[in-house]
């Protein structure tokens, strides 16, 4: 019994990674005015480019390298159009998803069914791994999962008690004025999405060089949404997201534990999206002023514009 508790929690904690890493990055895009619907796609170029790299070369950490560069660079894209272009986000945002999910597939149909001779091993932390019940389950996992954390923490800190987070945190408020207190509000803008690209490939790398053993294409399977949505479930708090990526995390894992009891693999295969869409049906309930919104996401910005 002890070792099926351990199994779930490990299998909890790494299906939770890739969404707690995306969802982070969307996070700090979204705070500072900036709707990003590219995640799936951009998740799918690191996750090809990783995978790539990593069969190349033999080392996953090259991999985990190139496909944060990799990010940076459909990312631009996505900057550009919405942020010098003022092209309206949720088009550019589609845009780079189809784009991504369409390159992922180019690049990846040689690479499919092949499977990598070197993984991103599990990094078992010293002295916590050795815990009896949460050694084993929490301290003895993919060097993803301690970089999500960490960084989803850190996110949280800079953006609430740094001058630069206070500054994002504003440029989504009031572009305008933030702009009067000698403030670049587009260089935040590009920064901010360059950055949420960076998570987003990250992402995109767990899945291929951790979380799978070979290619499969679709390996994102939708978990770029998910984040989405979790960006509001979290109410923009990179805090709240460790907890909402991970209670995902469970629910993915659960249709497994489910299918012995012989209900339809199709149903629970839904599970996750339909979890996302009672979530969101929820909160579309709720006062928007309660939800903690940026109020100009989703707008576009002119400098000198008043």
């Amino acid at each position: 019994m002890e070792d099926i508790i351990i199994s779930i929690i490990q299998r909890t904690m790494v299906a939770g990674t890739p969404l707690l890493l995306a969802t982070t990055g969307e996070i700090i895009c979204e705070r500072a005015g900036i709707l990003n619907l590219g995640v799936e796609g951009v998740m799918a170029i690191g996750a090809v480019t990783a995978f790539i790299v990593t069969m190349t070369t033999g080392h996953p950490w090259f991999g985990v390298l190139a496909a944060m560069a990799a990010g940076v660079a459909v990312s631009f894209i996505h900057a550009f159009a919405s942020v010098t272009l003022q092209a309206n986000q949720v088009v550019s945002g589609l845009a780079l998803t189809m784009l991504g999910l369409g390159l992922s597939g180019m690049m990846g149909k040689p690479y499919v069914g092949r499977p990598l001779a070197v993984k991103m091993d599990d990094l078992p932390l010293p002295f916590l791994s050795d815990l009896p019940w949460i050694g084993k389950a929490l301290f003895h996992q993919t060097p993803f999962l301690y970089l999500a954390i960490v960084l989803a923490i850190a996110a949280w800190f800079f953006m609430e008690r740094t001058r630069i987070g206070i500054q994002i945190r504003s440029t989504g408020e009031n572009p305008k004025a933030t702009e009067t207190q000698g403030v670049n509000v587009s260089l935040i803008r590009y920064a901010c999405i360059m950055v949420g690209g960076v998570f987003s490939a990250l992402a995109g790398a767990h899945l291929s060089i951790s979380y799978s053993s070979s290619w499969v294409q679709g390996m994102t399977a939708g978990r770029g949404w998910i984040a989405i949505a979790l960006t509001i479930f979290a109410l923009w708090n990179p805090g709240r997201a460790i907890f909402a990526s991970f209670l995902f995390g469970g629910i993915f894992v659960l249709q497994y534990l489910l299918q012995p009891l012989g209900i339809s693999p199709n149903f629970l295969a839904m599970l996750p999206y339909l979890s996302t869409l009672i979530i969101l049906l929820g909160i579309s309930f709720k006062d928007p002023k309660r939800l903690n919104a940026p109020a100009w996401l989703g707008a576009a910005y002119k400098r000198g514009e008043r």
